[in-house]
C-alpha cells in the first residue's frame, strides 16, 4: 500500500521509500525512516498535499511524493498477529 492511500487518522509503518531525490534525504533527516510509524492527519480540500505526523514532526507532503512511499497499515499488522484493530 502507498502512503497516499491511507485514510485520515490511519497509521502505518514505513516499509520502503522510493526515489524522491533530495526530498528523501530531508525526510530521513526529519526521522521518516523504514520501520517508523506515520499517520495521515488530513488532506487539503482538493486532496493534495497531505498532512502527516511521524515522531514529533508534522509535515505536508505532495500526493505525488507520498505515492513513492510503501507502508503497511497498523490495523492490518495487528489483525495478522491476532491482536485486533488499533
Amino acid at each position: 500500500m502507498r502512503l497516499a492511500d491511507l485514510q485520515p487518522g490511519q497509521k502505518a509503518i514505513v516499509k520502503a521509500i522510493g526515489d524522491l531525490g533530495e526530498l528523501k534525504d530531508r525526510l530521513m533527516e526529519l526521522g521518516l525512516l523504514c520501520g517508523e510509524t506515520v499517520q495521515l492527519l488530513r488532506r487539503a480540500p482538493l486532496g493534495d498535499p497531505l498532512e502527516l505526523r511521524f515522531g514529533n514532526e508534522k509535515i505536508a507532503l505532495r500526493e505525488e511524493d507520498a505515492r513513492k512511499i510503501d507502508v503497511e497499515p497498523i490495523s492490518r499488522i495487528h489483525r495478522e498477529e491476532g491482536k485486533g484493530s488499533v
